[in-house]
């Protein structure tokens, strides 16, 4: 046994006592409850937003090494620290993170920025940096601007020194660096800069090098320098561009007639893509009809975009003689672009003729081969209808059924909803539950979910921005409306298999914004709340702000004429169709002014909102329908027959996410 005397049990005690002390500032500094370092980064995000970067940097550098919050901590400091203009903190902290969090998402821009701040400093470790990025994030935005700093750091390395011989060797490099970069992104933010560079440098530049900088700095609509740079192209190669740059600087005939010879001569030197743009200008600039133009184009072109003018020529074409272009298109093309619009025309046209047995027939041949196209919906709830004329009660139901489990967010799977619950009316409820916008995902990554409750949107986008739906969510919490529904609606219509209308993104691309105006104002004229808000989604996508070409103004797209004859008509006294509110009060007047002169029809009045009362009147006199489905599938303006499957597509899933049908 070990016996201890007085001075060895003190030595004993002191050392436990300071080892425990110092474990336990050791601890507390490593170890923090996920509640305080949410806490401490709260309040460091505060300082930064207020713009106190010092204590900000201080608060931020308090996350515990072991909280998932530490890489966006670190991250904030040096962001912080270069807002106060101390760059070699920045880069401490920026390396820091690539470094001890290289799978970290905020790795490649922390490298990436660490770069930039060494362009000036350290060129060589920037170029490392930049190097490094291109290789290990080749797929990422910040690949492709390392592109242009390569080239720019190599350009530096020769100029800056007036006396340092500029091998040809390495002007080719930085070449190589710039047109990949313009190549990748030519309306990238530094294209412009890419070009600026490029110009400067002594050695002679290709005829296609200058298409590719004139095609970008289009873009950016420097038009004059577009010239300039197109005088050095090969006229075959650039007449497309040309053309296009004439029409923007008010040259239109002149445009018209390179137009011309180009599409007679030089298709074969130009993308099909160039051709289709040369086509679409073409119609736009020339006064002949657009049905003998197609035909004249048809002759002169040969090879490229010769399958899209066909479908033009058919487009314009009217009855038989439509029917007869699209079997000749789809019979010269059967595997083409053009080939499944052509197959749902010839199914439109033998379901209008009547000719059933051959309908159903080219039906189900257009499902076997193109499924996954935009008119699948129509030819698939049309060959319902079919079989209810035959009263194939299971058949048509089940087709019904189909359509609205395949396309549930359909114009289409609305009116199969219709025809199972034999509505007579386009309108099905006048209610909704209105529910606000969320974060987009219930299930998600727990730090993308933390930064989303901390609202450090900016972090938050560095992060999960890739993600559309995240991005959308993001432009909304910054008021963005528009743009939020925007972004959310193209990545929804890009999902192959729809989530169940509970999925939070559905409020994201159908958001219920200015709804107690929507309803205050809809309940006082008679009109449909659902409805009248969707007219504010499809007219100006939630802008208050919005104002097209023809001069329509507002959340709901009213003429002023149209406006001041409603206000005068009922007596509104004064109003601003600038304001939200007074553009819906004024918007609802006159949608149900429009539908009281059309029997209360909700369908024919969404067609006058867009189409003009006259049209409608016209139409439901001379065209040769049955029922609603009918009518609309002949509305002859292309704008109007998708403004009207646009509006009551939204109500249908306003009423869907909102009150629970399906």
């Amino acid at each position: 046994m070990i016996n201890l005397n007085t001075r060895d049990k003190i030595i004993i005690i002191s050392s436990a006592a300071v080892i425990f002390f110092a474990g336990g500032i050791f601890f507390n500094k490593l170890y923090q409850t996920p509640f305080k370092s949410q806490k401490i980064y709260k309040e460091a995000l505060a300082d930064y937003k207020s713009g106190d970067f010092s204590n900000a940097y201080y608060l931020f550098s308090r996350i515990s090494m072991f909280s998932d919050l530490k890489p966006a901590a670190i991250y904030r400091q040096a962001e912080a620290a270069k807002a106060i203009g101390d760059n070699e903190s920045a880069v401490k902290k920026y390396r820091l993170l690539f470094n001890t969090y290289a799978q970290n998402p905020l790795s490649p821009r922390a490298k990436y920025l660490a770069a930039q701040l060494l362009i000036d400093s350290n060129p060589k470790l920037a170029r490392k940096y930049f190097e490094q990025i291109m290789q290990d994030n080749p797929d990422t935005d910040y690949a492709i601007a390392a592109e242009y700093y390569c080239g720019l750091i190599l350009m530096n390395e020769f100029t800056k020194n007036g006396n340092a011989i500029f091998p040809l060797s390495k002007k080719q490099d930085v070449e190589d660096y710039f047109r990949h970069y313009l190549k990748k992104a030519p309306e990238g933010r530094l294209a412009v800069n890419v070009i600026d560079n490029w110009l400067t440098l002594d050695k002679n530049i290709s005829s296609d090098d200058y298409l590719l900088m004139a095609n970008s700095l289009y873009k950016f609509g420097e038009y004059p320098r577009v010239k300039e740079l197109l005088d050095k192209t090969n006229p075959v190669e650039s007449w497309v561009l040309k053309a296009k740059n004439l029409n923007v600087m008010g040259h239109q005939t002149e445009a018209l007639n390179v137009l011309e010879q180009g599409l007679t001569e030089n298709t074969s030197y130009v993308s099909e893509d160039d051709v289709i743009d040369a086509v679409n200008l073409y119609f736009q600039l020339s006064s002949s009809p657009k049905l003998q133009l197609a035909k004249s184009l048809g002759i002169k072109v040969q090879g490229k975009g010769h399958d899209y003018i066909a479908s033009l020529r058919c487009k314009y074409s009217d009855g038989y003689d439509k029917i007869q272009c699209y079997k000749e298109l789809y019979l010269a093309y059967p595997t083409g672009k053009y080939a499944d619009k052509a197959l749902s025309e010839i199914f439109m046209g033998a379901v209008r003729s009547d000719d059933d047995i051959n309908a159903k027939k080219i039906g189900q041949d257009y499902l076997n081969k193109f499924r996954d196209k935009e008119d699948a919906p129509m030819v698939m709830f049309w060959l319902g209808k079919l079989a209810e004329k035959t009263r194939d009660y299971s058949e048509y139901m089940s087709i019904y059924k189909n359509v609205i489990t395949s396309f549930p967010d359909n114009y289409y799977a609305y009116r199969a909803y219709l025809r199972l619950n034999h509505f007579e009316s386009p309108i099905i409820t006048d209610f909704i539950n209105p529910k606000p916008v969320e974060y987009p995902y219930q299930n998600q990554n727990k730090i993308i979910k933390k930064l989303a409750e901390l609202e450090d949107y900016e972090v938050l986008n560095e992060i999960a921005g890739y993600d559309e739906f995240i991005k959308s969510w993001l432009l909304y919490k910054q008021g963005d409306f528009s743009h939020s529904m925007l972004v959310a609606r193209n990545a929804m219509d890009k999902l192959e298999s729809k989530p169940d209308k509970y999925d939070l993104r559905w409020r994201l691309v159908y958001p219920v914004h200015y709804y107690d105006d929507i309803k205050k104002y809809a309940d006082m004229t008679g009109n449909n709340p659902p409805l009248m808000l969707s007219i504010a989604r499809e007219e100006s996508y939630f802008n208050p702000d919005a104002s097209s070409y023809v001069g329509a103004k507002g959340l709901m797209q009213i003429m002023p004429a149209t406006a001041a004859e409603i206000a005068n008509k009922k007596n509104l006294g004064y109003y601003d169709l600038m304001n939200a509110s007074s553009n819906i009060k004024l918007g609802n007047y006159y949608y149900a002014y429009i539908k009281s002169l059309l029997s209360g029809m909700d369908v024919s009045a969404i067609a006058s909102y867009n189409g003009g009362i006259g049209s409608v009147t016209r139409w439901k006199k001379s065209l040769n329908y049955d029922d609603t489905d009918s009518f609309v599938e002949q509305i002859p303006y292309e704008e109007t027959q998708n403004y009207v499957k646009k509006v009551f597509r939204s109500y249908w899933n306003y009423i869907r996410i909102y009150n629970g049908n399906k």
